[in-house]
This record gives structure tokens, sequence and C-alpha cells, in this order.
């Protein structure tokens, strides 16, 4: 086995539904909705995934374009990709660089371009994210601990949600430093903007109503550009309506899969 493989963790029968969680945590995030998918007798195959130096997965530092490299080489043909916050970043540039994988894209709590910049204002102040940067170098424990408690701000249920993602990182893991600073760099410098009209695959993207992390208006301009796609905002949701609103989140994408595999 490849030193650099990738931890994935499948379950389930049927097509490929591949799991891609966001800056800081891992694919026990996905537990529950896994879980669910299963109980509901879906005709899927979860595979959850551990991003490179995240839970499980090793890391090296071989640049941004590597990464998602070693992303795409583990993708089945075909499959739905499910991409959360950064993990939905990853998943846009996928389906442009390997369209033959990626049949389908579940875009959840992501954007095109993460800060804001001129005729975008949907993103975080530069300056946030600078401070977070600034932050994660000198205490990253306690920079991915205030992250997470932003992720579920102003949501239903918030203290449950954020229980689930610490216990993401007691039970699997936490990130490497290194890793979590190159997904800051990541979205500091990559905007998707542009690409947007070339992706082809269906597209279903999926807001919080008090996203804090990506407003809701980014993900909704970011359903606007895709030719394919469709928008949900979930009220009194945050960043991880996944957690926060299982039964919601789970019709919609139950009814989205079963009108792709239609279609």
């Amino acid at each position: 086995m490849n030193g650099l493989a990738l931890h994935i963790e499948r379950s389930g029968r049927g097509a490929p539904l591949v799991l891609w969680h966001g800056w800081g945590l891992n694919l026990r995030v996905f537990d529950s909705l896994r879980g669910a998918l299963g109980s509901a007798g879906a005709p899927w195959r979860t595979e959850a995934v551990d991003l490179p130096g995240h839970g499980l997965s090793p890391w090296r530092d071989e640049g941004s374009d590597a990464v998602l490299a070693r992303l795409v080489e583990s993708l089945p043909h075909g499959c739905t990709l499910l991409g959360w916050s950064l993990g939905g970043q990853f998943a846009l540039r996928a389906a442009l660089a390997a369209p033959e994988r990626v049949a389908r894209l579940v875009l959840v709590g992501a954007t095109p371009r993460f800060t804001a910049a001129a005729g975008w204002p949907q993103g975080l102040p530069p300056e946030a994210l600078a401070q977070m940067q600034a932050r994660l170098a000198e205490d990253y424990r306690r920079t991915v601990g205030e992250f997470l408690e932003l992720q579920v701000r102003g949501s239903r249920d918030a203290a449950q949600a954020g229980a689930a993602l610490r216990a993401a990182l007691l039970r699997h893991g936490e990130a490497e430093p290194e890793a979590l600073a190159a997904g800051l760099d990541w979205l500091a410098r990559h905007d998707l903007r542009d690409t947007l009209a070339r992706v082809r695959q269906p597209a279903l993207v999926i807001a919080g109503q008090h996203d804090r992390v990506t407003p809701p208006a980014a993900s909704e301009a970011l359903a606007a550009a895709l030719p394919r796609a469709r928008y949900l905002q979930v009220a009194r949701a945050a960043h991880a309506p996944f957690l926060s609103h299982p039964l919601e989140f789970l019709t919609a994408l139950l009814g989205f899969l079963a009108d792709a595999e239609a279609a």
C-alpha cells in the first residue's frame, strides 16, 4: 500500500457516494448521515474519506494540485461526490479534473471564493482569514476549537451539533498543523468563480440560513453560476446542516439522488 494512501471507510451497497469533510475535521462527522442512509435502505455505498493530513490520512507538503490529485485518484468512476466546506471546493475542482469519475455533486456550506473581493461581497473579510492564520500559528488546537464553535453558532440544536464535531476529533484524531495551515492558504488563494460554467454535472447546493463560515448568499451565488444546480437553504441551520437538521438534509439528498438517477 502507498504510504500516502488516504484513509477511506466504506459501508452499504450500490452506487458510490463519496463524502469529503471540511477544514480541521475528519470522516467521523459523517457517521450519523451514513447511518441514516443505511437505515433508509438507500441503494448507495458510502465512501467517507479523511482529507490529507486529517484524521488517519497522512500528510505530505506537496502543494494543492498534488493534494487534489491524491483525492481524485481515490474516486470511483461515476460517483456522486458530496463535499462540505473546504471539501466542497475540492469537489468542484475534482468535477472539472475528472468528469468521468464525478457524475453528480452535492455541495454543502460551499463557496467558490472564501474571502470577499471586488464583485464578490459574499465572502468573509480577508482580514478575518488572516487573523485565523495568525492564531493557528500560535495555538492550532485553540484555533480549531474556536472554528468548531463558529460552525454551529446560530443553529438549532447547536450544542448537539457542536458536540458531534468535537467527538469526531476525540474519536478519530485531529488534523496535522501543517495540513491546517495549507488548508487556510488554499482558501486564501483560490477563486473558482471563472470555472463554474464548465462544471456540467448535476449539483445540489445546500446552505444553512445562519451559516457564519460560508454565508448563504455565497452558496446561492454558487448554485446560480453552476449550469445544472438546484439550491436549498435550510432554515435555522448553520454550517453543518447534516448534523443539526438530519431529517431535512437526508430527505433533500435522497430526493436529488433519485431525480439524478432517473434522469
